[in-house]
Order: structure tokens, then sequence, then C-alpha cells
């Protein structure tokens, strides 16, 4: 298949700063379905040999300039060749329309992330591992549970996307009349998007804040929103997803198979996060003594975004190193 010529910035347009003790550089890869992928890859300096490698993707919204890139170049620092990828249809990334979503081409993401790893030559092909952030932890979950090259798999906050986007926050709408209702809606939205030649887009996160804003909202907005996260990429700093991606969320669940996941996976959530309850959930069904759920006292759901003082890096350096050697 025929790689996509991408545009890609030339700049430094990070939310964070460029570390002196790691290299940066672009790459794309092309996934399953021909879509091609835009990442940045992290080396670090003076590296020599084959490195253990890391793919990090998310959070749900956000581009590989926010919190995925922190992450990957942190690892960097730590010893790992890791790149950071923008997810199909969004960011500097291929693929068309733009801002949809889907938990199975979503997933296929991670493991094209990994084609491209396990080739380089810089890299030791049994020494790869992922990171999936927010609602990219439940795709790496996924992704893991299908792609035996992954040794290890890290979740940092994790969102199960399926579940919010059928049931509702706290499946506060778990119930087929609810799903009739929002799929009716869907699905009418379908036809017109189709009659206009567009998509309709949700929103990103909500600006200005309503005085009613959930807690969990303001903490999105803090990020997201401000200078701390903002980036012109990114569909939640900005004018969000298309409106019909919830479709297939809601019909295609994710962690069918989780049960199964053989390799070692390292769950992080904030114990205030509101999020919290769906890695506890996930991890209840994971089985083996190469698994762990690590709640991090006091910390919010975006805490693990870019809070350094809370992110653990020194045991997911430990995790890594214990499972990709």
């Amino acid at each position: 298949m025929k790689k996509e010529v991408l545009e890609m910035t030339k700049e430094w347009d990070k939310v964070f700063q460029k570390s002196d003790k790691a290299d940066h550089s672009k790459v794309t890869f092309i996934n399953r379905y021909g879509i091609t992928l835009a990442a940045d890859m992290y080396t670090p300096k003076n590296a020599v040999g084959k490195l253990p490698a890391i793919a990090v993707c998310g959070p749900f919204g956000a581009v590989k300039e926010q919190s995925s890139g922190l992450y990957a170049q942190i690892m960097a620092e730590r010893g790992f060749m890791a790149i950071a990828f923008d997810p199909s249809f969004t960011g500097e990334s291929g693929g068309l329309p733009r801002r949809v979503a889907s938990p199975d081409i979503n997933t296929e993401d991670f493991s094209a992330a990994v084609d491209f790893l396990s080739v380089q030559d810089n890299v030791d092909p049994e020494k790869i591992g992922i990171i999936g952030i927010c609602g990219w932890g439940g795709m790496a979950l996924n992704a893991a549970a299908m792609d035996t090259r992954i040794k290890a798999t890290v979740t940092s906050t994790m969102y199960d996307m399926t579940r919010v986007m059928a049931n509702g926050y706290f499946d506060a709408d778990d119930t087929p009349e609810k799903r009739s209702e929002n799929r009716a809606a869907l699905n009418a939205q379908r036809t017109e998007d189709y009659r206009n030649g567009t998509y309709l887009r949700a929103g990103g996160v909500v600006d200005p804040l309503p005085d009613d804003a959930p807690q969990f909202v303001k903490e999105y907005h803090d990020y997201y929103k401000t200078p701390r996260g903002y980036h012109e990429r990114s569909g939640n700093s900005t004018d969000g997803w298309n409106m019909t991606t919830s479709l297939s969320f809601m019909n295609m669940p994710l962690l069918q198979y989780s049960s199964e996941i053989r390799s070692a996976v390292l769950m992080l959530h904030g114990e205030k996060a509101h999020s919290c309850y769906f890695s506890k959930d996930a991890f209840r069904k994971l089985e083996g003594d190469n698994k762990e759920l690590v709640i991090i006292p006091g910390a919010v759901h975006v805490d693990l975004y870019d809070n350094l003082d809370v992110i653990p890096f020194a045991k997911i350096e430990e995790f890594f190193k214990t499972y990709l050697g």
C-alpha cells in the first residue's frame, strides 16, 4: 500500500517543552485500512543498539502534541524509543472524513504502530509496549487482547468509550429505551449529513463554562481550553468529533476478550477521577499475576494528562523494564 503524503508542521508546536535528553523527528506509517498515520518519534540522546519501544496515544479528542507526546518524550528520556501518534482521521494523520472515531480502526492504529516499530533498525521487535491515555486506554487493552506482539500495556486514566457512549456516564442511561432514542437522533443526523454533504460536529469541551458544569467538565476545560493544554488540531480544544461518531461505539463493545490478555498490564487511575470506575471494572476482568491496578491518592482524571507530580513515571519505567527487558 502506498502512504499518503501528509502535511506536517516542522515547528515545535507541542504544549510541553522540548527535552534536551531526547531526539525528536516526524515519521509516518500506514495501517491495515490504508490510512497513513502521523507520529512524533522520540529517541534517547546518544542511544546505541536495539532499544525497547513504546507507542503512545490518547486522550480521546486530543492530538500527539498534547499528553501522548509528553509521555513519549519522558519515556525516551528514560531509555525507550517512543512514538506518539495521531489516530486515524485526526490531527496530522490521514483519513476521510475528518474527526470520526471507530473502536475497530482505532484499535488497529495501535497495531499499525507496532508494525512500524517492529521493523526499525534501532528497535528490538520482541520488546514493544503501548500506552493508552483516557479513551485510548480502552483501545490499548483491546489491542493487547488481539496483538500478541504487544508485550506490555499501560493504561492511564482509562475510559471505555463504548461503555460511556452506550450507557452514559456512570451507566445512568443504560436502558434499551434510552439507547433507542439516541440511535434515532444519530441516524436522523446521518441523513442530514448526507443531504448537506458535511458532517455536523458535536462541539469540543464547552466554552465558556456554564455555572452548573460538573466538576470533571471544569477539569477538562482547565486542560483543553487554556494555555496548559490547548492545541488548534485537538477536537476537544476546538469543535469536537463528528456527531455521528457514537453510532459504532454504541454497537461494538470493546474489551470482549480482555480476560484473555496474557501479556503484562499496568492500569493507572486517580482516586478522585470521575472515570475511575472504568479502570476498576476493566481490571476485574483481567487474569494473571502480571496485571496491576494502581490508584493514585487524591488525583483527578486530567492530573494524569500532564501533572508530573502525579503521573508515576518511575512506576511506568519499572514496569516496562520488567516486561520489555
